[in-house]
């Protein structure tokens, strides 16, 4: 997934902001960037202008407006807003600003969102980085820069947002039910530097005393770990059906079979059995804080 990142100068000062690329494997996003480009173009021919002139009133480059009426580019809240009022469309076209949101997550996060929406329990097992939901924004974007190959600066924020989009999760009614194990490494590696490192794990013993949280920390001196495989995700939804992951289970599918459920189940339990009490992980944690 690749993001233009280049602006072009327009004749009236204004910079051609790049939006997002579709992803063309996703097929519900670019349904949707399909359908708000030709509402776009629809608005702009009704207006009489063409695509130059247009771009000059909004502020972007003839170049983006075509792809963007052309399903090729994700716009942004801004070129949306901006084509709203040139328009005078009365909030029509800002109104989509909804779907084009939703679009700009990748389609695997997207789906992850709605699955964790609907749970009402939540089982999880990271032994090599903190868990998606419990991380903060600096630990986030630390993480993204030491992936390889390199994300553009878009695509970092692009992955930002669709993390911390997720964590709305704590802010359910009724609350489902967290329980997260990190194994010890996860809290010792700094990732971000020692003020970040500081603020990731304060996040963590903030979290941990929500009544709905459970944060449990596997030590590393455990002669016998069930955990070997990688990590495991198991979630469970109001009418009794689940639906779970592992990196060491089932080729690292999602599964949603009892008798795999099961399995991660087993596993998921064993870990907490073996892992420090929720208390025990909260003193753990201050420990290494202090010692950070």
């Amino acid at each position: 997934m690749s993001v233009d990142g280049v602006g072009t100068e327009q004749g009236n000062g204004g910079a051609d902001e790049p939006g997002w690329d579709v992803d063309p494997d996703d097929e519900s996003g670019v349904a949707v960037v399909a359908a708000v480009g030709r509402q776009i173009k629809a608005w702009r021919e009704a207006a009489g202008m063409r695509a130059g002139e247009f771009g000059a009133l909004i502020g972007y480059g003839e170049d983006l407006v075509y792809k963007v009426e052309g399903g090729r580019r994700i716009p942004r809240p801004e070129f949306l807003d901006r084509v709203d009022e040139v328009c005078g469309a009365g909030g029509k076209i800002a109104a989509m600003k909804e779907d084009v949101a939703q679009v700009r997550y990748p389609k695997k996060v997207r789906d992850l969102a709605k699955l964790e929406a609907r749970a009402v329990e939540v089982e999880a097992y990271h032994n090599h980085n903190i868990n998606g939901l419990l991380q903060t924004e600096a630990h986030m974007r630390a993480l993204f820069a030491s992936w390889l190959p390199a994300y553009t600066c878009d695509e970092t924020d692009r992955m930002v947002a669709a993390r911390l989009a997720r964590q709305s999760i704590f802010d359910r009614d009724p609350l489902p039910a967290l329980s997260f194990v990190q194994e010890e490494v996860t809290l010792r590696r700094p990732v971000g530097g020692t003020m970040a490192w500081r603020q990731q794990l304060e996040r963590l013993l903030e979290i941990g005393q929500m009544r709905n949280v459970s944060i449990q920390v596997m030590p590393t001196h455990r002669e016998e770990h069930p955990g070997t495989g990688g990590l495991i995700e198991v979630l469970k939804f109001p009418d009794g059906s689940a639906v779970g992951r592992s990196e060491g289970a089932f080729a690292g599918r999602p599964v949603s079979d009892p008798k795999q459920l099961r399995i991660l189940e087993l596993r998921c339990g064993m870990i907490r059995a073996q892992a420090l009490s929720p208390r025990e992980s909260q003193a753990f944690i201050e420990q290494v804080l202090g010692e950070t």
